[in-house]
């Protein structure tokens, strides 16, 4: 197929987006890369000098030439971004899982359907050809009636902090066995093991019932000795094994039968059959596919909604690890060290950790860190992706804005003249430490003080007036020795603008000011 003028971008070049990435371009279909981290971006730069670059999502969203996003970022930016992308009326490709709560995933979906969008979940080995041929092979009863399946998905390494082994590994295991038995499970059970990281299970253990009768087991670990990923499929007819980990023959037949004989059960075996298959990498044939939808405008093997079912079944297993295992890595963690009073709201993914108190009436939003012996509150409104570290007060009157960095020990006050004598609860002088602010160790914040959006206190300094935006300020008292950029390196300017080496662009305005340009 003439692929030719279809355009996309991939964004996140890390660790699995540079092989989406060489693969887009070996395509002739990448227009754009974009990515955060300005070390990584520069490489993408070097490497692919015929392709534009952006550190910002938003940016490149705007481009109207660019048809389509291939998302491979965290598991937990998944559903904002490919909403975003949806909404920019982009065809979306988004790596493994689709999202991390069904009904984000549901409304995902609902609206690509609305606005007649390509939605794609990079569920891999649907464009293995190993695993087609066992599909076939299945579909035409070479099998039988399957009885069992079961998949081991084990490794030594890449540990991940954001999500557990369950969500790392299985969801291409959990793929394929509903794709091959076309049916939910009626019943899950796990057991899970967290022994590197405190509640993140590093081992599990899944079982699974179907309507049908067939049971399905699959094991995952990143705590293995050796690589294996394995999937067995046993029928009344013949087994099954793809080995992905084989060099050679990595689909093999096993005629094996039990049959009855004198009222007793005997064993048949009959010569294993290696069973040939094309020698073509999976990614690329997923990328080749996902382009091919983009111009067919036909729906994708692993659509939204196949990456919707295996959601579910993953926020089943998730339900029930948490039952067998009360701590492990629930949607907000609170160390049992910690006291989180009734009426307060946390939002999903957020951690706290030791000897903490969250106090009546804050709300804490999502995937933030909060680090130990930390107070908050009561009253205090913390917006998402905040980092607080050790030792730290959050008092009534302070209001901390999406993605702030607070080190440890820093010094928050809410009364002008406190006496100890005197009751001042009434006369609190709000305090607002704007998005993406940083406070250094050791720091101190008068109250009725704002520090602007991207502002960056140096450790030890004390705050007694506002801090502009993107402003860097230290010393007793804080002045402005400088201004940083939003990735957090200083700015050097040439007259009124500055250029960082991340690609953000800022100017001075006639009032003193920096804005973002």
């Amino acid at each position: 197929m003439n692929i030719e003028g279809i355009s996309v971008a991939v964004v996140g070049c890390g660790y699995w987006g540079k092989n989406l990435v060489r693969n887009f371009h070996d395509l002739g279909a990448l227009s754009a890369i974009c990515d955060e981290n300005p070390e990584a971006l520069e490489k993408m730069r070097k490497d692919y000098p015929d392709v534009e670059v952006f550190s910002s999502y938003e940016r490149l969203l705007e481009k109207k030439e660019i048809e389509a996003v291939v998302l491979a970022t965290p598991a937990k930016l998944h559903a904002p971004m490919v909403l975003q992308a949806l909404d920019a009326n982009k065809d979306v490709f988004v790596e493994k899982p689709l999202s991390l709560v069904v009904s984000d995933g549901e409304k995902l979906v609902e609206l690509a359907r609305k606005k007649n969008k390509i939605l794609m979940v990079g569920h891999l080995l649907w464009y293995h050809p190993a695993f087609l041929k066992l599909k076939a092979l299945i579909d035409s009863g070479e099998l039988g009636s399957i009885r069992y399946i079961y998949s081991n998905r084990l490794n030594f390494g890449k540990v991940r902090q954001e999500e557990n082994v369950l969500w790392s590994f299985a969801p291409h295991d959990i793929s394929m066995m509903l794709g091959i038995l076309q049916e939910m499970p009626s019943e899950v059970q796990v057991h899970g093991g967290s022994y590197l990281q405190t509640e993140i299970a590093d081992v599990t253990v899944s079982t699974f019932s179907f309507p049908s009768g067939v049971k399905a087991h699959i094991f995952v670990s990143w705590l293995h000795p050796f690589k294996e990923h394995k999937l067995v499929v046993v029928g009344d007819k013949k087994m099954a094994v793809f080995d992905d980990t084989q060099k050679e023959d990595k689909l093999r037949l096993y005629p094996y039968v039990v049959k009855w004989e004198n009222q007793t059960l005997l064993p048949s075996q009959s010569d294993v059959t290696p069973v040939p298959v094309e020698n073509t990498e999976p990614l690329r044939a997923e990328c080749l596919h996902f382009l091919e939808c983009l111009k067919e405008r036909r729906t994708p093997r692993t659509d939204g909604e196949e990456g919707l079912r295996v959601l579910r079944v993953l926020n089943q297993l998730q339900k029930a690890l948490k039952l067998s295992h009360p701590k492990m890595n629930d949607s907000v963690f609170v160390h049992e060290s910690s006291i989180v009073d009734s009426d307060v709201e946390i939002g999903e993914g957020t951690f706290i950790w030791h000897f903490s108190h969250i106090l009546r009436g804050s709300r804490i939003g999502k995937n933030c860190r909060i680090g130990q012996n930390v107070v908050i509150g009561p009253n205090v409104y913390i917006g998402d992706g905040v980092k607080i570290q050790n030792n730290v007060s959050v008092y009534e009157g302070v209001t901390l804005e999406d993605y702030v960095f607070c080190g440890p020990s820093v010094v928050f006050t809410n009364v002008v003249n406190p006496r100890s004598e005197i009751p001042r609860m009434k006369e609190l002088k709000p305090t607002y430490v704007k998005k993406g602010a940083t406070l250094g160790a050791n720091s101190t914040i008068l109250c009725g003080i704002t520090i602007g959006m991207y502002g960056f206190v140096g450790a030890g300094a004390v705050v007694t007036r506002d801090v502009p935006d993107y402003a860097l300020v230290v010393g007793n008292p804080a002045r402005t020795v400088g201004w940083m950029c939003r990735c957090g390196l200083k700015l050097s300017w040439k007259g009124k603008t500055a250029v960082c080496s991340c690609g953000l662009q800022y100017e001075k305005t006639k009032k003193g000011a920096v804005v973002q340009t």
